[in-house]
């Protein structure tokens, strides 16, 4: 068996190893050319586009003439809920989608809670909390256990005030019984 001298096997390795770098710059430098680098600029700020903010959306204040102490105060014209507690801060407010039927502006008093049923709508409902009527018509606030917020039919007489079960989940807290109601156009 002839033999190999150590200077030849260190050049063969070296050369396996020289090529073996080789193929694997070559890929490299194709991987590179799919995903270009740029450059970026010493000062980026005095180069880039000022960034669009979004606007910030206007929540509306709490009505004048909704009372005080902590309460549930029911806007008509916006279809909105603004949870207040005993320091006059507003916890929440949420939009609300009306039954058919809506309460007189005024206030009232929570009458009644039940944790979970179903709507005059038939729809499974949870967090009701009660606090007047029109006629035989109830009307209170409910959250539907699937999330829906559907328009109520115009034909049906419903009182449900629809909000989400997250916003249901935070009035049934604060709205126990005897807590105010107020009802504002």
């Amino acid at each position: 068996m002839p033999r190999i001298g150590s200077g030849t096997l260190v050049t063969g390795l070296t050369a396996a190893a020289l090529a073996v770098i080789a193929v694997l710059a070559v890929q490299a430098s194709g991987s590179a050319a799919d995903h270009p680098v740029t450059a970026l600029p010493s000062n980026p700020a005095s180069t880039a586009p000022p960034a669009k903010v979004p606007p910030v959306a206007k929540v509306p204040t709490l009505p004048a003439q909704s009372g005080t102490g902590k309460r549930v105060v029911y806007g008509l014209k916006d279809d909105r809920v603004w949870l207040v507690s005993d320091s006059e801060k507003v916890l929440r407010t949420f939009v609300v989608v009306p039954g058919s039927v809506d309460p007189a502006p005024g206030r009232y008093k929570v009458v009644s809670r039940t944790g979970r049923g179903t709507g005059g709508d038939g729809v499974k409902i949870e967090h009701v909390v009660r606090f007047a009527s029109v006629g035989a018509t109830v009307i209170g606030f409910s959250a539907a256990v699937d999330g829906s917020m559907p328009e109520p039919d115009p034909a049906k007489k419903t009182g449900g005030i629809r909000e989400t079960p997250a916003d249901g989940d935070a009035l049934w807290k604060l709205a126990v019984y005897d807590t105010k109601v107020v009802v504002v156009r």
